[in-house]
């Protein structure tokens, strides 16, 4: 059930972004078609999470602040759509537990290594996604969500873009990654969505039909 009404609300949502704001994506030739797969990105406008589910290929389970279950109609709603809640201010097993269950079972996380919006803009992370993703082992997409947050104060022509990056990987030297090892990676992904940023050029918008094929 919450499949289909992922996919409904996707189906919904694309063409009305499009419309609202001129979405688009590109890089949609980096995903993965199967297989489990952690995907963080930049966090600058609450429009982030149904955006980037709307225009990444795959279905996301988002790891989402346990503030927001609690309020009504939202709570329900998002949980419905693949959402699950974690604890910001303090390590939280059972997410991460969650997660590793999900990627265990070849499905897509979504999680915003930033922790919450950084209304600044500048790609920032911390360690926890790289974490994951080495505990896991699974690839990591690193993606780029360009002027979601112009698009949340006007509604027209923001030109919104979901950048998607190519696959990394990340294994230590020994089988649970020292800090050393957090902190390089940490500022590898950093970098990897500040150049997806930085990338003024003009993407060619993936085809719809691959956005959706999934």
């Amino acid at each position: 059930m919450g499949w289909l009404l992922y996919k409904s609300v996707k189906y919904t949502l694309m063409p009305a972004t499009k419309l609202l704001f001129a979405a688009r994506a590109s890089g949609a030739e980096n995903v993965p078609r199967e297989g489990p797969l952690l995907v963080a990105s930049n966090h600058v406008s609450y429009l982030d999470p149904p955006l980037l589910g709307t225009w990444f290929p795959r279905v996301i389970n988002f790891m989402a602040k346990q503030e927001l279950f609690d309020v009504p109609i939202l709570g329900p709603l998002i949980r419905r759509v693949h959402a699950f809640p974690v604890n910001r201010d303090a390590g939280d097993l059972g997410a991460i537990r969650h997660s590793l269950r999900i990627l265990k079972g070849g499905g897509v996380v979504g999680i915003f290594p930033e922790g919450r919006r950084n209304v600044d803009g500048e790609a920032q992370a911390r360690s926890g996604a790289v974490l994951l993703a080495a505990t896991a082992h699974c690839p990591l997409i690193p993606v780029a969500l360009v002027r979601t947050n112009l698009a949340a104060r006007q509604l027209r022509a923001s030109r919104v873009e979901v950048r998607i990056g190519k696959p990394m990987m990340f294994q230590g030297s020994a089988r649970k990654p020292t800090k050393l090892e957090l902190t390089a990676w940490t500022e590898e992904l950093t970098r990897h969505i500040a150049s997806l940023l930085e990338n003024n050029e003009d993407p060619k918008s993936a085809d719809p039909r691959v956005l959706l094929r999934r």
